[in-house]
Formats: structure tokens, C-alpha cells, sequence
């Protein structure tokens, strides 16, 4: 079932059965439901039974638990916000067998049924775009899955009515991330044509009012006047804008600007609070540059994506279908802290490989463990930036934080290999410490 179809058959439910069937999803007891509701056990049982019908999933006789594993996993795909851990655990889990698991590199399909949702981060930011004007700054190193997350609050959007577009940074070529008119036409045209409308930068862009102005021009007379809905827009990989000197203070400049308007109560705020901004980020410090310096300091609702704790390293074993205590967990974020990609990797190996624990820590940070080519490939761009490579190995080879040249911080965090502390970098995780301590001195 597509996402059209499932919509069209979510609207076939009577508004009694999307009641009982949003709790549920939510792990509450059928008895929970029917006291909230005022009705007996039994009324949930049938509109949990009636859902199941509309939906495709045949009503036989004695068949009530598969056609609620049928219901769970299509809700997990559509709808993964609303399905809880405890409720794919009861259900899913119990058809991991026929799931394909992720890919081994720790990426997860947005529909996926292992994604990890790391409250209140999440509902922090689907309650924020629901704000006229709003700008929310989404913050982590690389792999920590700031763009899934990207991607679920814009779905999130999308089911609201709203339109939505993302400008991916890395799509931009060296010319126009040097220069900042090439960048601003770049901008316009690009969600002008995301919104499928003509390009008509030539036409609005006038010398006399500026680069920022004329990009202002552009959005409110032009693509916000065409649009009737709410637009969410999401800017990914902003980091390379903020590494740019001749970038980075104009563009902040303008967002703020964009985010004052909004705040206005004339008709010019009406028109920009159709808009809402989500910045994807991997760090706050960028050379002599510091965002909290920066016109956008204070600006909108800034969340910082954590590590896995150890509650959803075991979570998500149980969802690979391993049966877990917190030792073994233990043991796993000993070695790679809780970083998603290195976690997943970790469940790919000991799922479909027959990789035990002991076995996977024993090789881990050598060329024979199952992290060799995530570790190859930093080592490798390690290599093209000397400077980089020495700061990172006063950091492995030394057992408290060390300080190093902010830029070089920033850089080794973007790539999620260090951990901030305050003015100095310690190891992210002891996989680093150990294998970068060994490649670097050789």
C-alpha cells in the first residue's frame, strides 16, 4: 500500500475508530482505552477489528493478532510517530524475519520500522513548524541523522497541508558558494523551481536595492505570493554556506531579517509567516565565525541531536531481534559510544553475518572488524588535510580533552570524530582512540 492509498483508506475510518486507534498505536491497554472513551473492552476490540478491515487486512477467525501485526507495520511505515516502541516490539518484532534490516552504513528508510526517535527532540520540532515564521536550527555531526530527521518534520509538514522544498548546499558548485549573488540567484531559482514555477530572477533582481534586498523581493513578491498554503523550507548541509567568509554574516543577516518580518502584525508579516525554516547544521562553530555571535544568536528553536542512550541501544537490539540484557549493551557503546551509524552497523554484523559481541569488539578497530571501511574512509580524507591529522592525534593519544585550533575542532566534529569540551576535543568514541591512535603514528 502506497502513501496515497493509505491515506485515502485512513479517511474511510469513522471518527469512533481513529480514536481508539491513535492510543493503541500508542501502546495503551485496550482497558485504558475503553475507560477514556466510556465504553467497554470490548467496543475497542471491534474498532480496532473494523480499522483492520478498511484498511485490507482480512477478518477471519482467530486471526486478530496477525491483523493487528499487519495494521502496526503499515502505521509504522505511514505513520512511525504514532506507533510506539513497546507496541512495535509486541507486534513487529515478531515478523523480523520477512522485515529487511537497514543498510549496513546505519542509514534508515524514512518509512522505517527501526528508526530511532530520540524525544523530545522530535516533538519539539513537529510542534514548531505548526508556527507561522518559525526557523528551527537542527544541529549534529555528520551520521547522527540530522537529514532523516530533516525529512520526517517536513513529512510531518506535508500532512498538515503545507508544501514543502529542500535546498541540499552540496548541490551547489565552488563558483557559487565564493560568490554571494551567484549564491542568492541560486537560491531563488532553485526554490522557485522545487515550487515548479518559472524563473523570473532577471526580472526582480535590481542592482539599486542590494543582494539581500532583491532576494527578499524575490520570495515575498514573487514565490510567497504564489503560493495559498503554508511553505516549509529546508536548508541541509549549511555548513558549507557558514565555512564561506563572504557568505556567511549576509545570509544570517537574512534569515533573521526573513524571521523579524514574520513577527510583523502588517500585511508584509502576513505574507512571510506562510513560511517556516529549518536549518540543518553540523556544528555552531565555524573559523573567527560563531553562529551564537551571529544575527540568527537566539533565533527560533535550536535542537542538538544526541548520541543513543543505553534504554534505546537495547530498544533497538530488541528490534533486530536480539535478545540483549544491559551488559551486552554495555559493552557495545564501550567501544563506539551511541553513535547511530556505528550501532546499526554493529546489529547489520550480528544479525546477517552470525558476528558475535566478543568477536565484533575483539577485531573492531583493525582492518579485519566490521567498521574497516567507515574507518578507511576518515582515515582517507584524514590524509588529504595533514593539519587535521596531527590535531586528531594529540587528541587519541592523550586520555584527557586536549585543545586544539578551533577550526581544526570543527572540522574533526563535522566529522563526528571528536566530542566538544568547551575549548578543547576529547575521542568521540574508544573505535577512534584506538584505531586513529595506531593509523596516525604510522
Amino acid at each position: 500500500m502506497d502513501t496515497k492509498e493509505f491515506n485515502e483508506a485512513y479517511e474511510r475510518l469513522t471518527p469512533k475508530q481513529k480514536e481508539v486507534l491513535k492510543p493503541f498505536l500508542a501502546g495503551e491497554p485496550e482497558e485504558a482505552i475503553a475507560q477514556v472513551l466510556d465504553c467497554d473492552p470490548s467496543n475497542v476490540r471491534h474498532h480496532i477489528a473494523n480499522s483492520c478491515s478498511k484498511f485490507g487486512f482480512a477478518n477471519q477467525k482467530g486471526e486478530h493478532f496477525r491483523q493487528r501485526q499487519e495494521l502496526v507495520e503499515l502505521f509504522a511505515k505511514h505513520r512511525p510517530e504514532w506507533v510506539s516502541n513497546e507496541v512495535v516490539k509486541k507486534y513487529v518484532s515478531q515478523i523480523l524475519s520477512s522485515v529487511e534490516l537497514e543498510s549496513p552504513e546505519g542509514s534508515v528508510a524514512l518509512d522505517s520500522a527501526f528508526y530511532v526517535e530520540r524525544v523530545p527532540d522530535e516533538s519539539q520540532c513537529y510542534e514548531e513548524i505548526l508556527k507561522p515564521g518559525c526557523l528551527i536550527r537542527l544541529k549534529a555531526p555528520q551520521q547522527m541523522g540530522k537529514t532523516l530527521l530533516l525529512e520526517r518534520v517536513l513529512g510531518k509538514a506535508r500532512e498538515q497541508g503545507y508544501q514543502t522544498l529542500t535546498l541540499d548546499f552540496q548541490l551547489a558548485d565552488s563558483t557559487v558558494l565564493t560568490d554571494y549573488q551567484k549564491f542568492l540567484q541560486w537560491l531563488c531559482a532553485n526554490a522557485g523551481d522545487s515550487l515548479e514555477l518559472e524563473n523570473r530572477v532577471d526580472e526582480y533582481w535590481k542592482d539599486m536595492y542590494g543582494l539581500n534586498k532583491n532576494c527578499t523581493r524575490y520570495f515575498q513578491r514573487y514565490l510567497l505570493a504564489k503560493i495559498n498554503s503554508p511553505l516549509v523550507v529546508g536548508l541541509d548541509n549549511v555548513d558549507l554556506v557558514f565555512e564561506q567568509p563572504a557568505l556567511f554574516n549576509d545570509f544570517c543577516r537574512l534569515l533573521r531579517g526573513w524571521y523579524d518580518q514574520a513577527r510583523q502584525s502588517d500585511r508584509i508579516g502576513e505574507i512571510w509567516k506562510k513560511i517556516r525554516f529549518i536549518v540543518v547544521h553540523s556544528t555552531e562553530v565555524y573559523r573567527a565565525m560563531d553562529i551564537n555571535s551571529s544575527p540568527l544568536a537566539g533565533v527560533g528553536l535550536t535542537v542538538e541531536l544526541p548520541e543513543f542512550s543505553l534504554q534505546q541501544v537495547q530498544d533497538l537490539a530488541q528490534q533486530y531481534g536480539l535478545n540483549w540484557n544491559a551488559s551486552e549493551a554495555e559493552q557495545l557503546m564501550a567501544m563506539v559510544g551511541g553513535h547511530p551509524a556505528l550501532v546499526r552497523k554493529a546489529f547489520d554484523c550480528i544479525k546477517n553475518q552470525n558476528v558475535t559481541l566478543e568477536q565484533l569488539l575483539k577485531t573492531a578497530p583493525t582492518e579485519e572488524g566490521v567498521f574497516r571501511d567507515h574507518l578507511g574512509r576518515q582515515l582517507q580524507n584524514l590524509r588529504q588535510h595533514r593539519e587535521l591529522e596531527d590535531a586528531l592525534l594529540l587528541c587519541v593519544t592523550s586520555l584527557e580533552p586536549v585543545e586544539v585550533d578551533s577550526e581544526l575542532a570543527f572540522k574533526l566534529h563535522s566529522m563526528g570524530l571528536v566530542k566538544l569540551q568547551g575549548n578543547c576535543v576529547m575521542s568521540r568514541c574508544d573505535l577512534y582512540r584506538q584505531y586513529f591512535r595506531v593509523r596516525l603514528n604510522t
